[in-house]
Formats: structure tokens, C-alpha cells, sequence
């Protein structure tokens, strides 16, 4: 069974830190994409950071740049997405997902197969 489980989601205050994971399961990562995404209250998801794992090749929101860091140990079959610097307008329900095809690097919903149920991360000002 092909499983997505994030975790490391909170409460933390604006300026804090926090670092998701996403635990795969029933497949490897080796050559597959994953992406982040989040969806804050009234708002469409949205693509925060994603990573083509068989090239390395790396996306990041505009809003993320600098502060958010993906990244994947191939050997826990996880991948992890650092949080620092979180402003409150970070606060959203968190969702890790995978293209299985390996061969998107950019966050189009629509290439991703499998999606984790959620981690929510909130920000107080």
C-alpha cells in the first residue's frame, strides 16, 4: 500500500522554526518527485516547495524563497521541508504529495498521484 504520513506540524510563534516530514511507504523515493503544498483557510492549495529527486532540481514559492528548505534522505525514505523564519501568513494545513512519474519538479496538482492527509502548521503574530 502506497502511504504518505506527515508529521512536525504545530504551533509556533512568527519568527520560529519548524521542519515537516513525509514518511513514504509501499514505494521507493529514489526517482520520484515530491512536493509540498498548503492550504490556508479560504484559500486555494498552493505549490510551496518541490523536488524531482532523480535530478535534484528544486522549486520554491516566491513566498518560501530563502526561509523554507526540501529535502530528501533517500535512506529513511522521507522527505523533509524546514520552516524557518514563519510569518503567520504561513499558516495552513501542510500536504506532502508524489509524482510517482519522477518527472515533475513544479507544483502541478495534477502530476501528483499520491497525497499525505496533512499536517497543520499555525503561526501567532
Amino acid at each position: 500500500e502506497v502511504r504518505l504520513v506527515e508529521s512536525g506540524g504545530g504551533l509556533v510563534q512568527a519568527g520560529g522554526s519548524l521542519r515537516l516530514s513525509c514518511a513514504a511507504s509501499g514505494f521507493s523515493l529514489d526517482d520520484k518527485s515530491i512536493g509540498w503544498f498548503r492550504q490556508a483557510p479560504g484559500k486555494e492549495r498552493e505549490g510551496v516547495s518541490c523536488i524531482a529527486n532523480r535530478d535534484g532540481r528544486i522549486y520554491y514559492a516566491d513566498s518560501v524563497k530563502g526561509r523554507f528548505t526540501i529535502s530528501v534522505d533517500n535512506a529513511k525514505n522521507t522527505v523533509y521541508l524546514q520552516m524557518n523564519s514563519l510569518k503567520p501568513e504561513d499558516t495552513a494545513i501542510y500536504y506532502c504529495a508524489a509524482d510517482t512519474d519522477g518527472s515533475s519538479w513544479y507544483p502541478i496538482e495534477v502530476l501528483y498521484d499520491f497525497w499525505g492527509q496533512g499536517t497543520q502548521v499555525t503561526v501567532s503574530s
